[in-house]
């Protein structure tokens, strides 16, 4: 029996490629919990020749992976995970790691606001991660003067110190970041770039994330319900901008989990202030989080009460309203706005520029 077979199992990536998935996409098979389990156990411990992990990916990709794959991709990835929870209970906002290029990035306004409004939020990326190595929360966050390159002991006291805090992937998620390499030699995203967005390091009951297309919505909320490491209570997401989480403006959909029940609806965001075009919200694509970090500090001093304004403060109403500190958009956005407009939100990004 070869050592590789001892250690991990009967499937190595070469034969689920021939048996189970690599066949094509209209002939190509799911895992099992345990074949995708022992996959993504192999490809952490870097067990996988470089050509039969590319093309892994690759069927992955083709095929579409289900809910139970990335609920076993999510679990062997938990395991590694150092988590540090706070001692209050944060919204966990879980951007795509690749980032954003071309319109502003507004969750660290919109999560400083919700903190200033009372309502604990966190997040999460690596740094430059392929396939688009865009700017992403951290970067903002470094231009705007916090600290970023945490332990996860020390964001978990951010967090308490603050309302607002910050973990940062090569600390908290080591095992996903050695990936760097070989994710960026692939050219293309992965199931990778979906199951690190999950990882919820400060072991949040609350997510809030965003998607494209409502399918997507309702599999991450399927892959969280399957997980055997994730315990939440709540999950909203809504059709975000570049396939963040900054809601998109005009018409959009909301998805919305609760205690395991699941709704979607619709919502028009100038009935909440934010009557104007994506286009609106695009920056220079060079400078992406140095223009996302002025204007989250125009808004947070009170000198603006534009187009801006009203997106921070919607985009932290979702937060405030996912939390469970409104019962509406409508209550969140009366919360977030006085947070902005009382000085509030501006003694968060004090608190933390001083941390």
């Amino acid at each position: 029996m070869a050592k590789a077979t001892r250690t991990f199992g009967e499937w190595p990536l070469k034969r689920l490629m021939t048996e189970v998935v690599g066949s094509g996409v209209k002939s190509a098979e799911d895992m099992t919990r345990e074949q995708a389990s022992e996959a993504m156990e192999r490809i952490l411990a870097d067990e996988p020749d470089p050509t039969t992990l590319g093309a892994f990916w690759l069927a992955n990709r083709w095929k579409h992976n289900d809910a139970e794959e990335l609920a076993a991709f999510t679990d062997v990835m938990c395991e590694r995970v150092e988590y540090a929870e706070p001692d209050v209970d944060p919204v966990d906002c879980g951007a795509n790691y690749d980032g954003k290029g071309s319109t502003a990035i507004l969750g660290a306004a919109a999560g400083i606001v919700a903190a200033g409004a009372g309502t604990p939020v966190v997040v999460h990326s690596g740094d430059r991660v392929p396939t688009q190595k865009q700017d992403a929360y951290k970067h903002v966050l470094d231009e705007l003067g916090v600290a970023t390159e945490l332990t996860p002991g020390d964001s978990a006291q951010m967090v308490d110190e603050t309302g607002f805090g910050f973990y940062y992937q090569p600390a908290f998620n080591p095992a996903i970041d050695d990936l760097w390499e070989r994710r960026d030699q692939m050219g293309v995203r992965s199931f990778v770039n979906t199951v690190e967005t999950l990882a919820n390091p400060a072991g949040a009951d609350v997510h809030l994330g965003s998607f494209y297309h409502l399918a997507f919505a309702k599999k991450v909320i399927e892959t969280f319900e399957r997980s055997e490491r994730q315990d939440l209570s709540r999950v909203i997401m809504f059709q975000g901008m570049e396939g963040y989480d900054d809601i998109r403006p005009g018409y959009t959909k909301v998805a919305e989990w609760t205690d395991g029940d699941f709704t979607d609806y619709e919502i028009e965001t100038p009935e909440y202030g934010m009557d104007f075009e994506e286009e609106d919200l695009e920056v220079d694509a060079d400078d992406v989080a140095g223009e996302s970090a002025h204007i989250t500090r125009e808004v947070l001093d009170g000198d603006r009460t534009d187009h801006w304004y009203d997106a921070v403060a919607l985009n932290a109403a979702f937060r405030i309203y996912a939390g469970g500190d409104a019962d509406s958009l409508e209550a969140g956005l009366d919360l977030a706005r006085a947070a902005i407009d009382d000085g509030d939100a501006r003694a968060v990004l004090d608190d933390l520029q001083e941390f």
